[in-house]
Protein backbone atom coordinates (compact mmCIF):
# COMPACT_ATOMS: atom_id res chain seq x y z
CA UNK A 1 0.00 0.00 0.00
CA UNK A 2 1.03 3.63 -0.34
CA UNK A 3 2.79 5.65 2.33
CA UNK A 4 -0.40 7.34 3.55
CA UNK A 5 -1.96 4.03 4.46
CA UNK A 6 1.24 3.12 6.29
CA UNK A 7 0.96 6.48 8.06
CA UNK A 8 -2.47 5.45 9.32
CA UNK A 9 -0.95 2.52 11.21
CA UNK A 10 1.03 4.89 13.44
CA UNK A 11 -0.13 6.04 16.86
CA UNK A 12 -1.41 9.58 17.42
CA UNK A 13 1.93 10.62 18.92
CA UNK A 14 3.86 9.14 16.00
CA UNK A 15 1.56 10.90 13.53
CA UNK A 16 2.25 14.19 15.31
CA UNK A 17 6.00 13.54 15.10
CA UNK A 18 5.79 12.81 11.37
CA UNK A 19 3.59 15.87 10.82
CA UNK A 20 6.21 17.97 12.56
CA UNK A 21 8.94 16.73 10.19
CA UNK A 22 6.74 17.19 7.13
CA UNK A 23 5.59 20.62 8.28
CA UNK A 24 9.14 21.85 8.86
CA UNK A 25 10.33 20.62 5.47
CA UNK A 26 7.33 22.08 3.64
CA UNK A 27 7.51 25.44 5.40
CA UNK A 28 11.25 25.74 4.78
CA UNK A 29 10.79 25.16 1.05
CA UNK A 30 8.04 27.80 0.92
CA UNK A 31 9.99 30.46 2.83
CA UNK A 32 13.16 29.87 0.82
CA UNK A 33 11.34 30.13 -2.53
CA UNK A 34 12.58 33.05 -4.61
CA UNK A 35 9.08 34.49 -5.09
CA UNK A 36 8.42 34.46 -1.34
CA UNK A 37 11.80 36.07 -0.69
CA UNK A 38 10.95 38.77 -3.22
CA UNK A 39 7.52 39.31 -1.67
CA UNK A 40 9.05 39.73 1.78
CA UNK A 41 11.41 42.40 0.42
CA UNK A 42 8.63 44.29 -1.37
CA UNK A 43 6.61 47.29 -0.24
CA UNK A 44 3.25 45.71 -0.99
CA UNK A 45 0.26 46.61 1.17
CA UNK A 46 -2.40 44.17 2.32
CA UNK A 47 -5.51 44.47 4.49
CA UNK A 48 -5.39 40.90 5.77
CA UNK A 49 -3.48 37.63 5.66
CA UNK A 50 -5.44 34.35 5.53
CA UNK A 51 -3.32 31.29 6.29
CA UNK A 52 -4.41 27.68 5.80
CA UNK A 53 -2.98 26.36 9.04
CA UNK A 54 -1.43 22.97 9.63
CA UNK A 55 2.14 22.55 10.96
CA UNK A 56 3.21 25.67 9.03
CA UNK A 57 3.13 28.31 11.78
CA UNK A 58 6.22 30.12 10.46
CA UNK A 59 4.15 31.37 7.51
CA UNK A 60 2.44 33.73 9.96
CA UNK A 61 5.44 36.00 9.30
CA UNK A 62 3.48 37.52 6.39
CA UNK A 63 1.09 39.22 8.81
CA UNK A 64 4.02 40.64 10.76
CA UNK A 65 5.80 41.82 7.62
CA UNK A 66 2.79 43.58 6.14
CA UNK A 67 1.46 44.79 9.51
CA UNK A 68 -2.04 43.47 8.98
CA UNK A 69 -4.39 41.10 10.84
CA UNK A 70 -3.92 37.34 10.59
CA UNK A 71 -6.83 34.94 10.06
CA UNK A 72 -6.17 31.21 10.16
CA UNK A 73 -8.27 28.63 8.35
CA UNK A 74 -7.81 25.49 10.42
CA UNK A 75 -7.46 22.10 8.75
CA UNK A 76 -9.66 20.42 11.38
CA UNK A 77 -12.07 21.21 14.18
CA UNK A 78 -10.45 22.87 17.16
CA UNK A 79 -7.36 20.77 17.92
CA UNK A 80 -3.87 20.75 19.39
CA UNK A 81 -2.66 22.53 16.24
CA UNK A 82 -4.80 25.60 16.95
CA UNK A 83 -5.83 25.68 20.61
CA UNK A 84 -2.52 27.10 21.83
CA UNK A 85 -2.88 30.08 19.46
CA UNK A 86 -6.21 31.16 20.93
CA UNK A 87 -5.84 29.83 24.47
CA UNK A 88 -8.78 27.55 23.77
CA UNK A 89 -9.61 25.03 26.51
CA UNK A 90 -9.89 21.34 25.63
CA UNK A 91 -10.91 19.44 28.79
CA UNK A 92 -9.90 15.82 28.27
CA UNK A 93 -12.98 14.74 30.22
CA UNK A 94 -15.15 15.33 27.13
CA UNK A 95 -13.06 16.86 24.30
CA UNK A 96 -11.27 14.11 22.37
CA UNK A 97 -7.92 14.27 20.63
CA UNK A 98 -7.64 14.46 16.86
CA UNK A 99 -7.42 10.76 15.98
CA UNK A 100 -9.50 9.28 18.81
CA UNK A 101 -11.76 6.41 17.78
CA UNK A 102 -14.43 7.54 20.25
CA UNK A 103 -16.51 10.66 20.86
CA UNK A 104 -17.24 12.67 24.02
CA UNK A 105 -19.22 9.80 25.58
CA UNK A 106 -16.08 8.11 26.95
CA UNK A 107 -15.73 5.30 29.43
CA UNK A 108 -13.03 5.33 32.12
CA UNK A 109 -10.31 3.72 29.97
CA UNK A 110 -11.08 5.99 27.02
CA UNK A 111 -10.71 9.02 29.29
CA UNK A 112 -7.30 7.72 30.39
CA UNK A 113 -6.30 7.27 26.74
CA UNK A 114 -7.67 10.70 25.88
CA UNK A 115 -5.95 12.47 28.77
CA UNK A 116 -2.58 10.88 28.00
CA UNK A 117 -2.72 11.78 24.31
CA UNK A 118 -3.95 15.30 25.00
CA UNK A 119 -1.08 15.98 27.41
CA UNK A 120 1.62 14.44 25.22
CA UNK A 121 0.19 16.24 22.18
CA UNK A 122 0.44 19.59 23.99
CA UNK A 123 4.03 18.83 25.00
CA UNK A 124 4.99 17.96 21.42
CA UNK A 125 3.35 21.15 20.20
CA UNK A 126 5.11 23.42 22.71
CA UNK A 127 8.52 21.73 22.79
CA UNK A 128 8.91 20.43 19.23
CA UNK A 129 6.54 21.84 16.64
CA UNK A 130 6.61 25.52 17.62
CA UNK A 131 10.40 25.61 18.33
CA UNK A 132 10.95 23.78 15.03
CA UNK A 133 8.85 26.31 13.13
CA UNK A 134 10.65 29.15 14.90
CA UNK A 135 13.95 27.64 13.75
CA UNK A 136 12.71 27.53 10.14
CA UNK A 137 11.54 31.15 10.40
CA UNK A 138 14.87 32.39 11.78
CA UNK A 139 16.77 30.50 9.09
CA UNK A 140 14.81 32.25 6.34
CA UNK A 141 14.52 35.64 8.05
CA UNK A 142 17.10 36.08 10.85
CA UNK A 143 15.65 39.43 11.94
CA UNK A 144 12.10 38.12 12.36
CA UNK A 145 10.54 38.39 15.84
CA UNK A 146 9.93 35.28 17.90
CA UNK A 147 7.21 33.13 16.38
CA UNK A 148 5.28 33.03 19.67
CA UNK A 149 4.94 36.83 19.51
CA UNK A 150 3.57 36.70 15.96
CA UNK A 151 1.10 33.93 16.77
CA UNK A 152 -0.12 35.81 19.85
CA UNK A 153 -1.51 38.46 17.51
CA UNK A 154 -3.65 36.03 15.50
CA UNK A 155 -7.02 37.74 15.13
CA UNK A 156 -9.34 34.91 14.13
CA UNK A 157 -9.41 31.14 13.60
CA UNK A 158 -12.00 29.64 11.26
CA UNK A 159 -12.61 25.91 11.77
CA UNK A 160 -14.33 23.61 9.22
CA UNK A 161 -16.69 22.09 11.78
CA UNK A 162 -20.40 22.24 12.46
CA UNK A 163 -22.40 21.10 15.46
CA UNK A 164 -24.39 18.70 13.28
CA UNK A 165 -21.24 16.62 12.72
CA UNK A 166 -20.61 15.78 16.36
CA UNK A 167 -20.54 17.19 19.87
CA UNK A 168 -20.36 20.82 21.03
CA UNK A 169 -16.98 21.88 22.43
CA UNK A 170 -15.69 25.01 24.21
CA UNK A 171 -14.66 27.81 21.85
CA UNK A 172 -13.02 31.16 22.49
CA UNK A 173 -14.60 34.24 20.94
CA UNK A 174 -11.97 34.42 18.20
CA UNK A 175 -12.76 30.90 16.95
CA UNK A 176 -15.69 30.58 14.57
CA UNK A 177 -17.05 27.33 13.16
CA UNK A 178 -17.88 27.46 9.45
CA UNK A 179 -18.37 23.76 8.66
CA UNK A 180 -20.11 23.36 5.30
CA UNK A 181 -18.76 26.62 3.88
CA UNK A 182 -17.35 24.74 0.86
CA UNK A 183 -20.66 23.07 -0.08
CA UNK A 184 -22.42 24.84 -2.94
CA UNK A 185 -25.83 24.17 -4.55
CA UNK A 186 -25.56 21.05 -6.76
CA UNK A 187 -24.57 21.74 -10.35
CA UNK A 188 -25.93 19.86 -13.37
CA UNK A 189 -24.07 16.60 -13.95
CA UNK A 190 -22.51 15.56 -17.26
CA UNK A 191 -25.19 13.86 -19.39
CA UNK A 192 -23.79 10.32 -19.10
CA UNK A 193 -23.48 10.61 -15.34
CA UNK A 194 -26.88 12.29 -15.02
CA UNK A 195 -28.51 9.45 -16.98
CA UNK A 196 -26.79 6.87 -14.77
CA UNK A 197 -27.99 8.55 -11.57
CA UNK A 198 -31.53 9.16 -12.85
CA UNK A 199 -31.96 5.57 -14.06
CA UNK A 200 -30.88 4.07 -10.72
CA UNK A 201 -34.37 3.72 -9.28
CA UNK A 202 -33.17 1.35 -6.53
CA UNK A 203 -30.59 3.90 -5.45
CA UNK A 204 -26.90 4.66 -5.92
CA UNK A 205 -23.96 4.06 -3.58
CA UNK A 206 -21.11 6.55 -4.05
CA UNK A 207 -17.62 5.20 -3.34
CA UNK A 208 -14.69 7.61 -3.07
CA UNK A 209 -11.58 7.52 -0.89
CA UNK A 210 -10.70 11.15 -1.53
CA UNK A 211 -7.66 12.56 -3.28
CA UNK A 212 -4.90 11.14 -1.07
CA UNK A 213 -5.84 7.44 -0.95
CA UNK A 214 -6.11 6.04 -4.47
CA UNK A 215 -8.28 3.01 -5.20
CA UNK A 216 -5.67 1.94 -7.74
CA UNK A 217 -3.29 1.31 -4.81
CA UNK A 218 -5.64 -1.23 -3.22
CA UNK A 219 -4.45 -4.82 -3.08
CA UNK A 220 -6.16 -7.27 -5.46
CA UNK A 221 -7.76 -8.87 -2.40
CA UNK A 222 -9.36 -5.59 -1.33
CA UNK A 223 -10.64 -4.88 -4.83
CA UNK A 224 -12.13 -8.37 -5.03
CA UNK A 225 -13.80 -7.86 -1.64
CA UNK A 226 -15.42 -4.64 -2.83
CA UNK A 227 -16.58 -6.04 -6.18
CA UNK A 228 -18.03 -9.21 -4.66
CA UNK A 229 -19.90 -7.14 -2.07
CA UNK A 230 -21.25 -4.73 -4.69
CA UNK A 231 -22.54 -7.62 -6.79
CA UNK A 232 -24.81 -8.67 -3.91
CA UNK A 233 -26.82 -5.44 -3.67
CA UNK A 234 -29.62 -4.21 -5.92
CA UNK A 235 -28.37 -0.62 -5.88
CA UNK A 236 -25.91 0.71 -8.44
CA UNK A 237 -22.42 1.74 -7.36
CA UNK A 238 -20.49 4.76 -8.62
CA UNK A 239 -16.82 4.20 -7.79
CA UNK A 240 -14.08 6.82 -8.12
CA UNK A 241 -11.26 4.66 -9.46
CA UNK A 242 -8.21 5.88 -11.37
CA UNK A 243 -8.36 3.04 -13.95
CA UNK A 244 -11.19 0.90 -15.29
CA UNK A 245 -11.87 -2.58 -13.96
CA UNK A 246 -12.62 -5.09 -16.73
CA UNK A 247 -14.36 -7.70 -14.56
CA UNK A 248 -16.64 -5.42 -12.58
CA UNK A 249 -20.29 -6.35 -11.88
CA UNK A 250 -22.98 -4.86 -14.13
CA UNK A 251 -24.20 -2.52 -11.38
CA UNK A 252 -20.78 -0.86 -10.91
CA UNK A 253 -19.70 2.23 -12.85
CA UNK A 254 -16.07 3.38 -12.71
CA UNK A 255 -15.00 6.99 -13.18
CA UNK A 256 -11.53 8.50 -12.58
CA UNK A 257 -13.06 11.64 -11.09
CA UNK A 258 -16.39 12.54 -9.51
CA UNK A 259 -18.10 15.86 -8.81
CA UNK A 260 -18.45 14.44 -5.32
CA UNK A 261 -20.80 16.88 -3.64
CA UNK A 262 -23.05 17.03 -6.71
CA UNK A 263 -23.52 13.25 -6.95
CA UNK A 264 -24.02 12.92 -3.18
CA UNK A 265 -26.75 15.55 -3.51
CA UNK A 266 -28.65 13.51 -6.12
CA UNK A 267 -31.99 12.26 -4.71
CA UNK A 268 -31.19 8.66 -5.71
CA UNK A 269 -28.00 8.51 -3.63
CA UNK A 270 -28.57 6.17 -0.68
CA UNK A 271 -25.08 5.86 0.87
CA UNK A 272 -21.56 7.24 0.69
CA UNK A 273 -18.58 4.90 1.14
CA UNK A 274 -15.68 7.07 2.23
CA UNK A 275 -12.39 7.26 4.11
CA UNK A 276 -14.10 9.74 6.41
CA UNK A 277 -12.32 12.96 5.51
CA UNK A 278 -13.91 15.99 7.14
CA UNK A 279 -15.01 17.73 3.94
CA UNK A 280 -16.57 14.60 2.46
CA UNK A 281 -18.27 13.78 5.76
CA UNK A 282 -19.63 17.33 5.85
CA UNK A 283 -21.01 16.96 2.32
CA UNK A 284 -22.75 13.71 3.26
CA UNK A 285 -24.37 15.25 6.35
CA UNK A 286 -25.26 18.41 4.41
CA UNK A 287 -27.20 16.31 1.88
CA UNK A 288 -28.56 13.82 4.43
CA UNK A 289 -26.71 10.73 3.17
CA UNK A 290 -25.43 8.03 5.58
CA UNK A 291 -21.74 7.08 5.55
CA UNK A 292 -20.00 3.71 5.42
CA UNK A 293 -16.55 4.62 6.71
CA UNK A 294 -13.18 3.06 5.90
CA UNK A 295 -10.95 5.44 7.90
CA UNK A 296 -7.24 5.35 7.07
CA UNK A 297 -5.47 8.03 9.11
CA UNK A 298 -5.66 11.29 11.06
CA UNK A 299 -9.09 12.73 11.85
CA UNK A 300 -10.84 10.21 9.59
CA UNK A 301 -10.87 7.73 12.48
CA UNK A 302 -12.56 10.24 14.77
CA UNK A 303 -15.01 11.47 12.13
CA UNK A 304 -16.29 7.96 11.47
CA UNK A 305 -16.34 7.05 15.18
CA UNK A 306 -18.60 10.06 15.79
CA UNK A 307 -20.79 9.16 12.79
CA UNK A 308 -21.25 5.66 14.21
CA UNK A 309 -22.13 6.87 17.72
CA UNK A 310 -24.48 9.53 16.40
CA UNK A 311 -26.25 6.99 14.21
CA UNK A 312 -25.61 8.27 10.69
CA UNK A 313 -22.76 5.92 9.78
CA UNK A 314 -21.07 2.54 10.09
CA UNK A 315 -17.40 1.64 10.21
CA UNK A 316 -15.40 -1.17 8.61
CA UNK A 317 -11.74 -1.70 9.51
CA UNK A 318 -9.76 -0.75 6.41
CA UNK A 319 -6.64 -2.60 7.56
CA UNK A 320 -8.45 -5.85 8.38
CA UNK A 321 -10.99 -5.78 5.58
CA UNK A 322 -12.84 -8.98 4.72
CA UNK A 323 -15.82 -9.65 2.50
CA UNK A 324 -18.15 -10.74 5.29
CA UNK A 325 -17.71 -7.60 7.42
CA UNK A 326 -17.81 -5.18 4.50
CA UNK A 327 -20.76 -6.86 2.78
CA UNK A 328 -22.73 -7.02 6.05
CA UNK A 329 -22.12 -3.33 6.76
CA UNK A 330 -23.02 -2.39 3.19
CA UNK A 331 -26.27 -4.37 3.30
CA UNK A 332 -27.13 -2.82 6.66
CA UNK A 333 -26.59 0.79 5.64
CA UNK A 334 -28.49 0.57 2.33
CA UNK A 335 -31.41 -1.47 3.67
CA UNK A 336 -31.95 -0.10 7.18
CA UNK A 337 -33.73 3.28 6.97
CA UNK A 338 -32.60 4.40 10.44
CA UNK A 339 -29.21 5.55 9.12
CA UNK A 340 -30.73 7.66 6.37
CA UNK A 341 -33.33 9.07 8.76
CA UNK A 342 -30.62 10.08 11.24
CA UNK A 343 -28.54 11.59 8.43
CA UNK A 344 -31.58 13.63 7.40
CA UNK A 345 -32.01 14.85 10.98
CA UNK A 346 -28.37 15.91 11.08
CA UNK A 347 -28.82 17.63 7.73
CA UNK A 348 -31.71 19.69 9.09
CA UNK A 349 -29.51 20.80 11.99
CA UNK A 350 -26.75 21.85 9.58
CA UNK A 351 -29.15 23.84 7.41
CA UNK A 352 -30.88 25.56 10.35
CA UNK A 353 -28.60 28.62 10.43
CA UNK A 354 -29.42 32.34 10.18
CA UNK A 355 -26.87 32.79 7.37
CA UNK A 356 -24.86 30.52 5.10
CA UNK A 357 -21.53 29.36 6.48
CA UNK A 358 -19.53 31.04 3.73
CA UNK A 359 -21.32 34.33 4.45
CA UNK A 360 -20.51 33.83 8.13
CA UNK A 361 -16.83 33.44 7.29
CA UNK A 362 -16.90 36.56 5.14
CA UNK A 363 -18.63 38.53 7.91
CA UNK A 364 -16.00 37.66 10.51
CA UNK A 365 -13.10 38.29 8.14
CA UNK A 366 -14.50 41.74 7.35
CA UNK A 367 -15.18 42.25 11.07
CA UNK A 368 -11.48 41.71 11.80
CA UNK A 369 -10.54 44.26 9.14
CA UNK A 370 -13.09 46.81 10.40
CA UNK A 371 -11.85 46.50 13.98
CA UNK A 372 -8.15 46.57 13.06
CA UNK A 373 -7.42 43.05 14.20
CA UNK A 374 -10.28 42.73 16.72
CA UNK A 375 -7.95 42.37 19.70
CA UNK A 376 -11.01 42.50 21.97
CA UNK A 377 -11.85 38.94 20.86
CA UNK A 378 -8.57 37.62 22.22
CA UNK A 379 -8.79 35.47 25.36
CA UNK A 380 -7.05 36.62 28.58
CA UNK A 381 -5.78 33.03 28.79
CA UNK A 382 -3.04 34.04 26.35
CA UNK A 383 -1.59 36.37 28.98
CA UNK A 384 -1.15 33.60 31.55
CA UNK A 385 1.85 31.38 32.07
CA UNK A 386 1.20 27.67 31.55
CA UNK A 387 1.17 26.91 35.27
CA UNK A 388 -1.30 29.75 35.86
CA UNK A 389 -3.54 28.58 33.02
CA UNK A 390 -3.85 25.12 34.54
CA UNK A 391 -4.02 26.50 38.11
CA UNK A 392 -0.92 24.55 39.08
CA UNK A 393 0.27 27.43 41.26
CA UNK A 394 -3.05 27.43 43.13
CA UNK A 395 -3.02 23.65 43.45
CA UNK A 396 0.58 23.77 44.66
CA UNK A 397 -0.28 26.48 47.19
CA UNK A 398 -3.21 24.47 48.55
CA UNK A 399 -1.07 21.32 48.72
CA UNK A 400 1.59 23.22 50.69
CA UNK A 401 -1.04 24.62 53.08
CA UNK A 402 -2.55 21.17 53.63
CA UNK A 403 0.92 19.71 54.12
CA UNK A 404 1.77 22.40 56.69
CA UNK A 405 -1.54 21.81 58.48
CA UNK A 406 -1.07 18.02 58.57
CA UNK A 407 2.56 18.38 59.64
CA UNK A 408 1.54 20.82 62.39
CA UNK A 409 -1.14 18.41 63.64
CA UNK A 410 1.38 15.58 63.60
CA UNK A 411 3.98 17.58 65.53
CA UNK A 412 1.34 18.80 68.00
CA UNK A 413 0.09 15.25 68.52
CA UNK A 414 3.65 14.03 68.95
CA UNK A 415 4.37 16.80 71.44
CA UNK A 416 1.22 16.02 73.45
CA UNK A 417 2.07 12.32 73.49
CA UNK A 418 5.57 13.05 74.74
CA UNK A 419 4.20 15.32 77.44
CA UNK A 420 1.67 12.70 78.55
CA UNK A 421 4.38 10.07 78.63
CA UNK A 422 6.57 12.41 80.64
CA UNK A 423 3.78 13.10 83.18
CA UNK A 424 3.06 9.38 83.43
CA UNK A 425 6.71 8.63 84.11
CA UNK A 426 6.88 11.29 86.83
CA UNK A 427 3.84 9.81 88.61
CA UNK A 428 5.37 6.34 88.55
CA UNK A 429 8.64 7.63 89.99
CA UNK A 430 6.75 9.21 92.90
Amino acid sequence: MGPLTDFGKLSYIQQLEHSNKFGKAQTEVILQHKNIQALMKSNENFDLVILYHWANDALAIFANKFKCPLVMLAAWPSSVFDNYISGNPAPSSFVTYLTADFDSNMNFWERIDNTFNQIVGELIMHFKIIPGQNEVLKKAFPDAPELSTILYNTSLILTPFHLSLGDPIPLQQNIKEIGGYHVTPPKPLPKELQDFMDSSTEGVVIFSMGSNVKSDDFTPEKIKTFLNSFSKIKQKVLWKFEVDLPDKPANVKILPWLPQSDVIAHPNTVAFISHGGLLGTTEAVYHGVPILGLPVFWDQVKNIAVAVRKGYGLKVDFYNLDEHSFSSALQEIVNNPKYRNTAKERSRIMHDEPIKQLDKAVFWIEYVIRHKGAAHLRSPALNLRWYQLYLLDIIGFVVVLISIFITSLYLLFKCVCRKNNSVGSDKKNK
